[in-house]
């Protein structure tokens, strides 16, 4: 049996006003129920437009984008698409709305019109999803860059979405604030949380199930992190993660089984084991 598919993408092209090209190309993608993709390229390949389309915030000029079966075209099912699918953008306090931590993560519930009792099970829930329960009446701007993106993507869960579309949402995090973020990610991919992820940062995309390359506006490259690392990454000149160094070091030498993936925890597994 298919798995149920969440996004469905079928020759979409976006074109902006005035613009000389089109900013997506004739893409093909599709993303399946409790899926983590990473969607990576260059500045300018197409990235957030594929998001916005995504979340029907733009509509394409050709082709289909559907939404767990329900087509962007359809003004009458934007509503539902939107509650759907939740976008979280590299800055958190554009999405912040509230002083207030818990207030902050109530404002989607409270405007869907949703009982009190709802409203509060919802806010808790997200604020546990993304460990900040110790923070719910903590002023929002008070928060440190981590917190504040882990507050925005509280807010998106709020809305108990299908799917989570993540656009370099951890750009503007330290190291410490994105390793938090990152965690947090990890759970929501356990819980069963359909992510698409947008990222330039390879030990991100590493993390996920899918690794797919945009470029041009075109999906030109879809795949396992494993085969991405193994060698497909150096086609469109992305830079090396010093834990892929080290993997394909040990992979050389003859360290590391067959099936190990290129992240830190599974070669310490696959040598510990060997």
């Amino acid at each position: 049996m298919n798995p149920k598919q969440i996004f469905s993408l079928r020759g979409v092209e976006y074109a902006y006003p005035g613009a000389r090209s089109r900013a997506l190309c004739g893409l093909d993608l599709e993303i399946s129920e409790g899926e983590w993709v990473a969607l990576v390229g260059a500045n300018g390949s197409g990235k957030s437009t594929l998001a916005k389309i995504c979340n029907a915030l733009l509509t394409p000029t050709q082709g289909d984008c559907f939404v767990m079966g329900r087509n962007t075209k359809d003004e009458a099912r934007v509503p539902d698409i939107r509650r759907a699918v939740s976008l979280v953008f590299q800055n958190p306090e554009d999405q912040i709305v509230a002083s207030i931590v818990e207030e902050d993560v109530a404002f989607g519930p409270e405007n869907l019109g949703l009982p009190s009792p709802e409203i509060r099970a919802r806010v808790d829930r997200a604020l546990e999803m993304t460990a900040l329960s110790s923070c719910r009446l903590k002023g929002s701007f008070s928060l440190s860059g981590g917190q504040k993106q882990r507050l925005a993507l509280a807010g998106a869960l709020a809305m108990t979405p299908a799917a989570l579309i993540l656009d370099e949402s951890t750009s503007m995090l330290d190291p410490e604030g994105r390793q938090s973020f990152l965690s947090c990610l990890g759970r929501l991919k356990r819980s069963g949380m359909t992510i698409a992820q947008i990222t330039h940062r390879m030990e991100e995309a590493i993390q996920s199930d899918r690794v797919v390359v945009i470029d041009s506006g075109r999906a030109v490259w879809d795949g396992t992190p494993r085969d991405f690392f193994g060698g497909a990454y150096v086609r469109w000149n992305f830079e090396e993660p010093p834990g892929v160094t080290l993997y394909r070091e040990l992979r050389a030498r003859g360290l590391l089984p067959p099936g190990t993936l290129p992240d830190v925890g599974s070669m310490l597994d696959a040598l510990c084991l060997s």
